[in-house]
């Protein structure tokens, strides 16, 4: 697997540094390829955080600018609202939720690997933990990867390493591929791009909900660690 390409959707966030540090240490440094999405995100200080993380592990980053894409979807994380809230439309769902950004991300990452020769894609969405997201479910993964494939005569695979893990898993993961100092000190979670505060499990608010899903893993792994 040594001459085996990847490219990681990276936002910078707990979930995808985990993932980078996967294809890292599956691969090795010279072998994987990180792309991250501007989308009129208001906690773009992630990307800030991609930056540094993708330095610091000497990985090509390709950052793309869908800045007009926040201007076409409804969501708290794009436009006014509170993140704590039903979705504007989809009341199932929270305001968080921005309709057809997973499928549009990985459309582009999927042009972006044919172009660096990469077979896969790494891809941190996860049916498990608070959002429920419906295009984070395995299903959707795979039948994107059919048609991308189908449509593109290629034959590049969509890994999702943390589709059943929980985020006090997802820890444990990161420190068993060696990179859960980066995870905590480095990645950036925060709906509110709260940098300022800092906590053991890392940086952010504290009070938004992709704050208090990933203090709670952290003290659920923590716990785990006592035990074993």
């Amino acid at each position: 697997m040594s001459n085996t390409k990847a490219v990681v959707v990276f936002s910078g966030g707990q979930d995808s540094t985990t993932c980078l540090g996967i294809a890292i240490k599956q691969f090795g440094v010279e072998n994987v390829h990180a792309i991250s999405f501007i989308y009129g995100q208001k906690h773009v200080i992630e990307l800030e955080q991609a930056a540094r993380i993708t330095k610091h592990f000497g990985i090509d980053l390709k950052v793309v600018d869908l800045s007009f894409f926040g201007d076409m979807v409804t969501s708290a994380l794009t436009n006014d609202g509170d993140v704590s809230q039903a979705h504007a439309y989809k009341k199932d769902l929270p305001a968080s939720f921005v309709p057809n950004r997973n499928a549009l991300f990985l459309t582009l990452a999927h042009a972006h690997a044919q172009e660096v020769g990469a077979d896969l894609i790494y891809t941190g969405v996860c049916e498990t933990d608070y959002s429920g997201y419906p295009d984070c479910r395995l299903r959707f993964i795979n039948q994107l990867e059919i048609a991308l494939n189908t449509g593109y005569e290629t034959s590049i695979s969509i890994i999702t390493p943390l589709m059943a893990l929980d985020k006090a898993e997802t820890f444990a993961l990161a420190e068993g591929v060696g990179i859960l100092e980066v995870v905590i000190g480095m990645s950036h979670t925060c709906y509110n791009g709260d940098r300022t505060r800092v906590h053991q499990w890392g940086c952010g608010c504290g009070e938004c909900p992709a704050c208090k899903l990933r203090a709670e893993g952290y003290e659920k792994f923590m716990a785990a660690k006592e035990i074993s």
